[in-house]
């Protein structure tokens, strides 16, 4: 973790992740497949491109940012925002447009796939959202973990367990299109602290925002575990943006808050966090070698 952090150190500004130096590398991978969801392809960063336009794909997500320095001569961001596991093989209706399913993109001369997914399997657009609610009714309780952990049982660490055999079998589905590719599975960067939270930007109770990180760890937990035991490659941003989450100033974080200061959407990652996660994928593809 030491070499890839001073790595990633030597990519990144303090405080912006804004490139020192992109890195460069010619000649390994020819043909990239990006497949994920909103955390993948970038809602609200400019510029928005791609179809359907619902998917809120951005030409600056970490895919985008990945394929560039890699100067891969086949690319093909499939990712969108909302996708779950079941939209790699089924296609997904959008506000506006529908994605292809998005495992279509993968050929037998694939040689690169980077995954991001998890996120809205576990419904964490509604977690957000009753713990934004409860939030206001206990502003220094726990609403939220109260309502989700019921007579000792905590309903969404059993959402992650029984995610599992899904991503068990979508990286098998991987490999199975595509035998050639090295197979990357990204997790998520930190949303919130594990303690103090930061009230109004993001309205969760005292003791919640400690709850949902918990969640967060779990499922980043889970998808490493998974990988490893596929065979494909981890990528944890959660462990490099410690300080980089949504209750930072503006300045240095890379998830943006409720009301966003920098070009991105609400409890997402900005272009900062993007170019953050692909220095951590583009040392992953080196250590694929």
């Amino acid at each position: 973790m030491r070499a890839a952090a001073l790595a990633l150190s030597l990519l990144l500004t303090p405080t912006s992740a804004t490139p020192v130096a992109t890195p460069v590398d010619t000649d390994h991978f020819h043909h990239y497949v990006a497949l994920g969801d909103s955390y993948a392809s970038g809602p609200g960063i400019p510029t928005q491109n791609g179809t359907p336009p619902g998917c809120g794909r951005s030409s600056a997500n970490y895919p985008g940012d990945l394929a560039r320095w890699l100067r891969v001569a086949h690319f093909t961001d499939m990712s969108c925002g909302g996708a779950t596991v079941p939209q790699m093989t089924t296609p997904q209706p959008t506000g506006n447009g529908t994605n292809p399913a998005q495992f279509d993109a993968l050929r037998p001369d694939t040689d690169l796939v980077t995954l991001t997914i998890g996120g809205n399997d576990i419904s964490f657009g509604e977690i957000l959202t009753t713990c934004g609610t409860l939030g206001a009714t206990d502003p220094t309780g726990t609403p939220c973990r109260d309502h989700y952990v019921v007579n000792g049982d905590d309903t969404l660490a059993d959402r992650v367990n029984r995610l599992a055999p899904a991503i068990d079998r979508t990286l098998a589905t991987i490999h199975s299109r595509s035998p050639r590719a090295t197979i990357i599975l990204v997790g998520y960067l930190r949303i919130l602290p594990p303690s103090t939270g930061c009230w109004p930007q993001v309205p969760f109770a005292a003791g919640d925002t400690a709850y949902f990180d918990r969640t967060e760890r779990a499922l980043n937990q889970m998808l490493g575990t998974r990988a490893r035991a596929a065979g494909a490659h981890f990528v944890n941003p959660y462990l490099f943006s410690i300080t980089h989450d949504a209750c930072q100033p503006a300045d240095r974080r890379w998830v943006e808050p409720l009301r966003p200061a920098n070009p991105a959407a609400p409890i997402h990652p900005n272009a900062a966090g993007m170019t953050a996660v692909a220095g951590l994928t583009w040392l992953a593809t080196l250590g694929a070698r």
